[in-house]
């Protein structure tokens, strides 16, 4: 469906960029919007394409956004019609940090190099939030382990405080990976969803977390909680609650303590993603 409905332009934004010939391989599909990888002579590049009210919607703020931050040559095509909007970025070779963890997860990694990686996504982090940008999207598929360090991807709500406000479409990301102040606001209904770097800084621990283990940091159980029995809402109220205590640090105590420091409660306790860098250095 979607290979049939790629507008004609974003086709030809592809073959200029990339080159005659260009091959298209599908990526992810979700909310109206199709990633695929484009590869062809010259280049490699991901064009997104979003379809429908939300979809364009949605890749059209990306588009935004990513101008809005730069560098200069972040956004390599962009088009839109009624209905659709398209951008064209480049491609990024490397493992997702999900991907680039899997080893930790199966028992079977060299920790060294696995921290490294844990560190590289904190510096991305950290240099976002340094120039005064939030992620407000923060999960282990967002982040690209490149020769050059981690890249943070899939930019649609991000915000800054000055040049770039929030958006009003956003519902505050993966509950599960949500500051309990966060969650409690968005249960709350105020809008627009307004991600702090402190409560980003939160949902940067838990996905390092998850992707370290493949388990929430958050232990459910200790409080008779299912969260597989749960929907989104009911789950946000539950983490708003505050009442939900961490895991014990069992798979890799040593980063996981680190990332503790960061999934407290108080937000003005938290490290910064600078911080965390300089922990994780250390531990």
């Amino acid at each position: 469906m979607w290979t049939e409905t790629l507008p004609t332009e974003a086709r030809a934004a592809v073959e200029a960029t990339c080159g005659d010939g260009a091959e298209l391989e599908l990526v992810t599909e979700r909310r109206g919007c199709a990633v695929w990888k484009a590869t062809g002579p010259v280049r490699s590049a991901a064009v997104k394409v979003g379809a429908g009210l939300e979809g364009a919607a949605i890749a059209a703020r990306e588009t935004a956004a990513l101008a809005a931050m730069g560098p200069d040559g972040a956004v390599l095509a962009r088009g839109r019609r009624e209905g659709v909007a398209w951008l064209l970025t480049p491609w990024h070779d490397g493992l997702s940090t999900w991907e680039a963890l899997r080893a930790v997860r199966d028992g079977g990694a060299h920790l060294a190099e696995a921290c490294r990686r844990v560190v590289e996504v904190c510096e991305a982090v950290g240099r976002l939030h340094a120039a005064g940008w939030v992620h407000s999207d923060i999960q282990p598929a967002h982040a690209i382990h490149t020769t050059r360090g981690a890249v943070l991807i899939d930019c649609s709500w991000a915000w800054h405080p000055v040049r770039f406000g929030p958006s009003m479409m956003f519902r505050g990301g993966m509950p599960h990976l949500l500051a309990p102040e966060l969650a409690a606001a968005v249960e709350r209904g105020g809008r627009p969803v307004q991600v702090s770097q402190s409560a980003e800084v939160y949902t940067l621990a838990a996905s390092l977390w998850w992707a370290i283990t493949g388990d929430w940091p958050l232990d459910y159980a200790a409080c008779g909680i299912d969260p597989a029995k749960l929907n989104a809402p009911a789950l946000r109220q539950a983490i708003g609650s505050g009442r939900i205590p961490l895991r014990a640090p069992s798979s890799w105590p040593t980063v996981q303590n680190v990332l503790a420091s960061a999934l407290g409660h108080r937000p003005n306790g938290r490290p910064t993603a600078t911080q965390l860098v300089a922990l994780l250095r250390s531990s």
